[in-house]
């Protein structure tokens, strides 16, 4: 008695882990998905810097 209910919830609770991995298979995507964002935003950083320091040069050197 005791080894048949030790056995069936061990079964129990390798079937509940094993659902839960399958319901989670794309566990690297998020990962994945805020790195490559944070890139981008670096990028478009790096562009608008560099957009905002030409612009600012070229006000400066207008004269009146």
């Amino acid at each position: 008695m005791v080894f048949s209910l030790l056995t069936l919830t061990y079964a129990r609770l390798h079937a509940w882990e094993t659902q839960a991995r399958e319901k989670d298979r794309d566990g690297g995507y998020s990962t994945e998905t805020v790195i490559v964002t944070a890139l981008l935003v670096v990028l478009a950083l790096a562009v608008i810097g560099i957009i905002g320091r030409a612009l600012i040069d070229k006000a400066n050197s207008i004269d009146l």
